[in-house]
C-alpha cells in the first residue's frame, strides 16, 4: 500500500534512508521538516507491506519539472513491485501537479537501479562528476510525462 507519509513516519524513514543511502543519507532534521509539510514543494510518500513501512519516495514539483530525490527499498522488499509503486504514484502526483517532465540522478555504479529507470522510460542527459559524498558519478535521467 502506498500513502502519503506522516511526521508519525520520521523514524521508519530515517531508518530507510541510513540503510539503502548510508553515507549520502538525509539528517533526520531534514527528513522530519519534509514530512512536516515545511519544505515547500517537497512531498514524501511510504510503502507498507503488512503494516510495515518497507520503502519510501521524495518529490519535489516546481512548475513543469518534477524530481524524484528519493526511492528506497528495504533490501529484503527489492524486486517485488514496491520501487515500482512508489515511482506509479511519483509520477500520478507529478501529472496532477502539472509536471511535464521527471528528472532523477542515480549513480553511475547502480547498475540494477539504472536498468529499473531505462525500463520506465527514463534516458540519460547528463552526468554529474564527483556528484556523491565518495566521488561517484551521477546519472541525470528524465522521462517526460502525460498531460494531465
Amino acid at each position: 500500500m502506498i500513502r502519503g507519509a506522516t511526521l508519525a513516519d520520521a523514524d521508519a524513514v530515517v531508518a530507510l534512508e541510513t540503510e539503502n543511502l548510508g553515507a549520502d543519507a538525509w539528517p533526520p532534521g531534514l527528513v522530519r521538516e519534509g514530512l512536516a509539510g515545511t519544505l515547500p514543494t517537497v512531498s514524501y510518500l511510504v510503502a507498507e507491506v503488512d503494516g510495515e513501512l518497507v520503502g519510501h519516495a521524495v518529490a519535489s514539483v516546481v512548475g513543469d519539472i518534477a524530481e524524484l530525490q528519493r526511492i528506497a527499498v528495504r533490501p529484503e522488499h527489492r524486486r517485488s513491485g514496491v520501487a515500482s509503486e512508489l515511482l506509479a504514484e511519483v509520477v500520478a502526483a507529478a501529472v496532477a501537479g502539472g509536471a511535464e517532465r521527471l528528472l532523477l540522478e542515480v549513480r553511475e555504479d547502480n547498475v540494477g537501479a539504472a536498468r529499473f529507470y531505462a525500463a520506465r522510460g527514463f534516458i540519460e542527459i547528463a552526468r554529474r562528476q564527483r556528484y556523491y559524498r565518495d566521488g561517484a558519478t551521477a546519472l541525470v535521467l528524465a522521462r517526460d510525462l502525460p498531460a494531465a
